[in-house]
């Protein structure tokens, strides 16, 4: 599994990032556009949704739980200072994805207990792409995550995120973690569309 989580740069939109993600062959899209408002997310939203319906992808919206339920995206993720995953779930219904942020063992067994459909666990290591960052995790930490979940019976997809780079992808794969979550590293390659393509076919 490889999530794509839309930014943007001096030479891409928003809109541009998920034509290049879907363009290299990815199938799951998180339209984030962080402090922006729903009014400001939603026309970006609409035409995000279209594209990935067109090339049969999962469209996710960071945060705003209303703005998903209203348009019909396939889901929201949730990170921790935004609405409570139990919260989310009793006001979308079984119908929608709830992607909940984890940093820790305990994060990730609230979430379970709390129905989300995957877990976004980081950060990876130090990112530009996100404030207040939790303590970075590293391969330790996915190590140390995977191996409780294991214990305690836990079965979720967890999809490791936060500053991970193509040379990252198989050290991290083989922590045991169901996927990774990318976003800077695609853009910022001189061909986004085929440095997708060639994430995908480390996975």
């Amino acid at each position: 599994m490889l999530q794509f989580i839309t930014h943007f740069n001096d030479r891409w939109s928003y809109l541009d990032s998920v034509r290049l993600a879907l363009d290299g062959g990815c199938r799951w899209i998180q339209l984030r556009m962080k402090d922006a408002t729903a009014e400001e997310i939603r026309p970006v939203a609409i035409k995000a949704m279209k594209m990935c319906r067109d090339a049969g992808a999962t469209f996710i919206i960071d945060d705003h739980v209303r703005l998903v339920a209203e348009i019909g995206a396939d889901g929201v993720h949730l990170g921790k200072k935004d609405m409570p995953t139990d919260q989310a779930r009793a006001f979308l219904g079984k119908d929608f994805i709830i992607g909940g942020t984890a940093n820790t063992l305990d994060d990730v067994r609230n979430h379970w207990k709390n129905g989300v459909d995957y877990i976004g666990c980081g950060p990876f290591r130090f990112t530009t792409t996100k404030k207040g960052l939790a303590p970075v995790l590293g391969l330790e930490g996915y190590e140390a995550i995977v191996k409780g979940m294991k214990s305690e019976d836990i079965d979720i997809p967890i999809v490791a995120i936060g500053g991970i780079t193509a040379s990252d992808i198989p050290a991290i794969m083989a922590t045991g973690v169901s996927g990774i979550a990318l976003s800077g590293t695609v853009l910022s390659a001189p061909d986004p569309s085929a440095e997708m393509a060639r994430l995908l076919s480390l996975l």
